[in-house]
């Protein structure tokens, strides 16, 4: 039985809404049926949901490319996040946590921050690199891709001249991640151990990109990056490190394919 009660406005209405964009974050994009059913909210009810949000600029209308059967009358429709939408997910949690890194930081010190990220990073690399090393090495850009998106990331693989690309829609930290850094250096870092290869990220949605793109250059094969602190750059005479971009030719721009819609997920 579908429930009705979140149509009735106020703060069932923010419930609904936030879910909403909480499923076309995970999952690219979505029809008010596959909406509808996911919430249990009436049709009516989610239709009513949707039309106000279009209305705010938080999400936008596009063709659907559903293959579910359709009736007589309108067509449907599949709904994606504008940018506007993409920062209109709860942000309390985001607030509690930044506000938690910044007291670690100025009682702990930096180090701490760093360190936090790590471990967050390593958590990462733990939940993706089974399905990893289990492919081939030319396909484990794809599986990692594949992975990334099953714990959030809404990730895929874009092929370039200069090598791979792999393309992060969707940053579960990224209110966050704005105020320290720290967090995108460390998941950059990880990739690289997983991969076993020389990577470099040319975006992130932190910083205010549409997307975060890690490249993957031609010839970098598995193996090439060593293990411990070289993922961080090697020493130079004067006792400083370089960093890992300053051992690589700069690749191309980054250029992701659209987010991946919501055929074939759970939406």
């Amino acid at each position: 039985m579908k429930n009705d009660h979140d149509a009735s406005g106020g703060t069932a209405d923010g419930r609904t809404r936030d879910r909403v964009v909480r499923l076309l974050l995970e999952g690219g994009s979505a029809t008010a049926a596959e909406l509808s059913r996911q919430l249990g909210v009436s049709p009516a009810g989610i239709r009513r949901h949707l039309d106000a949000m279009v209305g705010d600029g938080i999400i936008t209308p596009t063709e659907s490319r559903s293959r579910e059967p359709r009736g007589r009358g309108r067509p449907a429709r599949s709904y994606t996040l504008t940018e506007a939408g993409h920062r209109a997910g709860p942000t309390a949690y985001s607030d509690l946590a930044a506000g938690a890194l910044r007291f670690l930081a100025e009682v702990v010190g930096p180090s701490a921050v760093s360190q936090f990220a790590e471990g967050r990073a390593s958590d990462l690399e733990r939940r993706v690199r089974s399905a990893v090393v289990a492919a081939k090495p030319a396909d484990r850009p794809a599986a990692l891709a594949e992975a990334m998106t099953a714990a959030g990331y809404t990730a895929s693989v874009s092929e370039l001249p200069t090598g791979l690309q792999i393309c992060q829609h969707h940053c579960p930290v990224q209110f966050v991640a704005e105020r320290f850094p720290a967090l995108c250096d460390a998941e950059t870092a990880a990739l690289a151990r997983v991969l076993d290869t020389h990577v470099q990220r040319l975006a992130t949605i932190a910083h205010g990109d549409g997307v975060c793109t890690t490249h993957i250059p031609v010839g970098a094969a598995p193996g090439s990056v060593p293990d411990g602190p070289s993922h961080q750059g090697v020493s130079r005479a004067d006792g400083s490190r370089s960093t890992a971009s300053e051992l690589r030719p700069a690749p191309a721009s980054p250029t992701c394919s659209p987010s991946p819609s919501s055929e074939g997920s759970a939406l």
